[in-house]
């Protein structure tokens, strides 16, 4: 058994707190037991909380295709069903994957549970190109639907939405945050130039 590295931050080590080579620059070529310390440059390779969402049978397929729509964005981790499970040997159980630093799961459970609008990711976009360019993506055989939601053709609802949204719900004037809600519900793919005119009152 590997031993304990004791002096290294908790974000280079794995869940028995061995260190982990490669995890960030600092520990590129660290090696279990070394005692080497270091401010780490990346997110913790364990967040505390991961949203977890439920397919059918294609969960790596949805996977794959959502790290495809960001920069940013890689499948982390895959485990597969062994022999004598209730979906066939070698279909994915659980896929790893990272959007933007933020860790997701996706699961192959069967047809027990579907997704739906009761939960949704907000896609903050800074210009009319990424906003035209994610909505387009998503809707492909998908369902566009109002104020910038639209559900993808694995189940998954989006909200592709202008990134000063949450800013003018938080601390924009009742009037700005009126005129900017009273323009989406006019939209299904978002127009940000007309939510930038409705909050400039």
């Amino acid at each position: 058994m590997s031993p304990r590295v004791e002096n290294l931050p908790l974000r280079c080590r794995d869940w028995r707190g061995l260190c982990v080579p490669g995890i960030c620059s600092v520990h590129a070529t660290a090696r279990p037991g070394s005692t080497t310390a270091g401010d780490c440059s990346v997110m913790p390779m364990f967040q505390k909380i991961t949203p977890y969402f439920w397919f059918d049978d294609n969960a790596e397929e949805a996977a794959n295709f959502y790290v495809s729509l960001f920069d940013d964005a890689r499948i982390t981790s895959v485990s597969r069903y062994g022999k004598g499970a209730p979906l066939p040997e070698g279909t994915a159980l659980v896929v790893g994957f990272e959007l933007f630093g933020q860790q997701f799961a996706a699961l192959n459970g069967g047809p027990t549970f579907k997704l739906s609008e009761a939960a949704s990711l907000f896609v903050g976009c800074d210009t009319q190109a990424e906003i035209d360019r994610l909505w387009s993506a998503l809707s492909e055989d998908g369902t566009a639907q109002p104020c910038g939601w639209v559900k993808d053709r694995f189940g998954l609802s989006w909200q592709i939405n202008w990134s000063g949204v949450p800013d003018v719900m938080a601390r924009g004037t009742a009037a700005q945050q009126a005129g900017m809600m009273s323009a989406m519900m006019q939209m299904q793919k978002v127009d940000l130039a007309a939510l930038e005119r409705a909050v400039k009152i």
